[in-house]
Order: C-alpha cells, then sequence, then structure tokens
C-alpha cells in the first residue's frame, strides 16, 4: 500500500479550501494508500478534523504570526521562509516512509519541492494560480478553462498535468445526490436560497449579503439557510443580522452534509473556489461573488458558459437585487442549472487517485 505525506494549511487567513479538497482525496484513496497530512499549527487549523476522518496527522509548529507580511504575496501565507518550512517538514517526515509528496500551498513552489523530496519522494502539486514552477510528477488544477498549455513553462516535461473541472475533489455524497439534485430542478416554486461565502468568511461578507437580501422582493414563505464555518470569526454577528430578515433565516455552524443542503436549496449565494464545483455538480443556481484575487479567473470561466451569475463584491447593493430576480424566473433558473451541471460530473476524485495509484 502507499503512502502519502500531503503538506497543506488552513487558517483564519488561507481559509479551509485547501485542506477540504484533499481530505476528499484523501478519503478517496483510503484502502488503497495511507495518508499522513503535515500542516503547521495556527489559529483556524483543521488537524482535529484530518484526525477525525482516520488520517496521520503531523504538526509544524507555530509561528509568532499568523502570516509573514514582510513576504510578499502568497508566499507570506507560510509564517516562515520557504527554507525553514521544508527543514520543519523534513523534521516531520523522518519517521513516515512516504512514496508521495503531495503538496497544495501557494506559499510554497518546486523550490520546496525538490528539498523536501529530495530525489525519494514523487511530487504531485495541486494548485489554482498558475504562476510558479513545480518539480511535480502530477500537477492538478481543477479550475474552470484551465488546460495543460498553461503549465507548460512551469512543469518538467514528463509531468502529468490533470487540468479542468473533470478533475474537481468534489466529496463521493455530491456524486451520490447528483440525479436526484438535477432532476428537481426543473420545479418551479423557489423555496430555499442557500447562502454560503467561504468556511472562514475573513471579512464578514455574510452580513453584508443578509442587509442587501432585506431590500429584495422574495416570497413571503421562503427560507434563507447561511452556512458559517466552526473558526468564522463572525458568527455571532451573522446570527444577529439573520434575526433582523423579514423571512424565515437560520445559521447553521459546521454543517456535516453540505451535498444534502445544496441538493434542497433552489438558489445559493456563494464564493467561487471548489464550492462553486461542488453547486455545478448539483445543478444549483448560484450568484457567485469572488472574495480573492485567485478566485476570479476561475469564476469569469464559470460565467461564460452561462453556469452562474457574477455579482460584484464592490458593487453589492446594486448587482445583487437584480441578479436574484434573474434567478426566480424558473426559465432562467433552470437554463442556468442546465450550463452548471455540464461543468463537473463529481468522478474528479476518482480519476485522479486512479492516475496517482497508476503512476
Amino acid at each position: 500500500m502507499k503512502t502519502l505525506a500531503i503538506r497543506v494549511d488552513a487558517s483564519s487567513r488561507i481559509g479551509t479550501g485547501h485542506v477540504m479538497r484533499c481530505l476528499t482525496l484523501a478519503d478517496r484513496l483510503r484502502g488503497r494508500a495511507e495518508c499522513v497530512f503535515v500542516t503547521r499549527e495556527r489559529r483556524g487549523n483543521l488537524a482535529d478534523l484530518m484526525r477525525q476522518r482516520g488520517h496521520g496527522v503531523v504538526c509544524l509548529p507555530p509561528t509568532p504570526s499568523e502570516d509573514n507580511g514582510e513576504r510578499a504575496g502568497h508566499s507570506g501565507w507560510l509564517g516562515v521562509d520557504w527554507e525553514t518550512d521544508a527543514q520543519d517538514t523534513l523534521a516531520a517526515l523522518a519517521p513516515v516512509v512516504a512514496d508521495w509528496l503531495v503538496v497544495d500551498h501557494y506559499g510554497l513552489d518546486g523550490r520546496w519541492e525538490t528539498a523536501v523530496a529530495g530525489g525519494r519522494l514523487r511530487v504531485m502539486a495541486i494548485d489554482d494560480l498558475a504562476d510558479r514552477p513545480h518539480a511535480a510528477r502530477i500537477l492538478l488544477d481543477q479550475g474552470p478553462g484551465r488546460n495543460a498549455a498553461d503549465y507548460a513553462a512551469l512543469v518538467p516535461g514528463d509531468c502529468t498535468v490533470l487540468a479542468g473541472p473533470e478533475y474537481a475533489l468534489i466529496g463521493p455524497r455530491f456524486s451520490a445526490l447528483r440525479p436526484a439534485s438535477l432532476q428537481r430542478r426543473g420545479q418551479a416554486a423557489l423555496r430555499q436560497i442557500m447562502v454560503s461565502l467561504g468556511g472562514v468568511d475573513a471579512t464578514d461578507v455574510t452580513s453584508k449579503v443578509l442587509r442587501v437580501l432585506r431590500t429584495c422582493a422574495l416570497p413571503p414563505d421562503i427560507g434563507i439557510v447561511v452556512v458559517l464555518g466552526p473558526h468564522a470569526p463572525w458568527i455571532d454577528a451573522v446570527r444577529a443580522e439573520a434575526g433582523r430578515m423579514p423571512w424565515l433565516t437560520e445559521v447553521r455552524v459546521n454543517v456535516a452534509d453540505m451535498a444534502a443542503l445544496m441538493s434542497e436549496s433552489d438558489v445559493a449565494i456563494g464564493a467561487a473556489g471548489t464550492t462553486a464545483l461542488e453547486r455545478c455538480c448539483l445543478g444549483l443556481p448560484a450568484l457567485t461573488v469572488v472574495l480573492a484575487e485567485n478566485q476570479r479567473r476561475g469564476a469569469e470561466a464559470l460565467a461564460a458558459t452561462g453556469a452562474i451569475l457574477p455579482v460584484d463584491l464592490d458593487k453589492l447593493p446594486e448587482d445583487l437585487p437584480g441578479k436574484l430576480k434573474l434567478l426566480q424566473d424558473p426559465e432562467r433558473r433552470h437554463d442556468v442549472a442546465i450550463a452548471a451541471r455540464d461543468i463537473a460530473d463529481g468522478e474528479g476524485a476518482s480519476r485522479v487517485a486512479e492516475v496517482l495509484l497508476d503512476a
């Protein structure tokens, strides 16, 4: 049985998406490979969740601050320089006999991969940015609109590039609920809106969305479900906003079955990223907000296909009501659902797992 060491972080700044997609891959490999997560101790980490899902976890020592603001761009996400992170990772992996090193971190590149793999481990890099070199045997970028040519100058010539949503790391619950979810997209009634703007939502965009929603004309019997992660810093503020809503508005923290909630919803207001692909898998029409610059390219690609309606965060009060009104039309909602359905089928994790195991 192969062993994978997975280097990935979650924090109140980074968010939870990188860890969640790596967990999806690790879960899919269960019984066929052993996965050991290497993650740094910081506020908002998900080490406990990794353990709850039955995977090994090695924690790197905490850093003096949540990020290193003196380092430009995403390298500041590490909290240390890449050389220190490589040394910490090597020390953590000393007792682990691994075959593969999987890395999903915007702050790391080919230099770190070479230093840690050392010619002993095969490297799989998970990326969304195509902005730095990788010393990888396999490169995964599940972003909409991505293709292998985007990485031609950034990976070795013998690297296998898995590009596009057909390789999206979406959990099996989504593919299991996909047929029933797609079947109900033809219904005319608008009964439930889901609001989900990231596991952390560090800037409390959720409260802003709820305040704008109060100005919208919605059916009197509509239900609104707001989803937040357990480390979201604004839970109390969001609950206060929910209490002011003229419609029944429920705030759910740390939802165990997001696939079921999405399947039961008629419209979503959500962030770009992996959750956008999960919504596509279920044909859930969505108003999509770009919360970070690294989400913009994928959101634009989805909008170009008609699979989402983009909402400008800087013009939320002007943009959201009009776009939401469009999705109150059953025919328009159905058109968006059909376009979304064709983006991702929920089998991407299986495809990635097979490539890894066969390599």
